[in-house]
């Protein structure tokens, strides 16, 4: 599956280095503001989301962890 984010905060987001861990193929480059990435996911997989808002100084974080599709 093919999951993009599109970065609309205004702000640089990170990925968080579980997203690859967890089996997503993505550049792990920061996501600079208005720019799309691609997460690619293994196949039967949906994305599970969650950011992580570490202030001005840190930024933000995203973690994209494919969940397995239970029928």
């Amino acid at each position: 599956m093919k999951f993009v984010y599109y970065n609309d905060t205004g702000r640089i987001v990170k990925i968080h280095p579980a997203s690859v861990l967890h089996g997503c193929d993505v550049d792990e480059s920061p996501i600079q503001p208005l720019e799309e990435r691609v997460f690619l996911l293994p196949a039967n997989t949906y994305p599970w989301v969650k950011m992580w808002d570490y202030g001005q100084d840190q930024g933000l974080s995203i973690l994209v962890s494919p969940r397995t599709i239970e029928d």
